[in-house]
């Protein structure tokens, strides 16, 4: 999890996680059919706004918007990076 990368402001850097690739019954989704994933773990956060401090840290796990972030690609890993305000919930 060492990413060279540090967000600016209220922006978080997020590790999706890996999309499903069997249901509940054991059915294989192939990869045309797969959902994008909308939770993933924290890898990197901002300082946040001078009157907004950040309330995620690195390490947490969180749900997100389906179309939220803007998709990056760093040493072959995916992630997104997306403003604090995108991230719905901490589990």
């Amino acid at each position: 999890m060492a990413v060279n990368i540090k967000p600016l402001a209220d922006r978080v850097l997020v590790e999706p996680a890996p999309a499903e690739s069997k249901t509940a019954s054991g059915i294989i989704i192939p990869d045309t059919a797969k959902e994008k994933p909308q939770k993933g773990t924290v890898v990197a956060v901002g300082n946040g706004k001078k009157d907004e401090p950040m309330t995620v840290k690195q390490g947490d796990t969180v749900l997100y918007g389906k179309y939220a972030g803007t998709e990056l690609s760093i040493d072959g890993k995916d992630y997104l990076i997306m403003k604090e305000a995108d991230i719905f919930a901490i589990l």
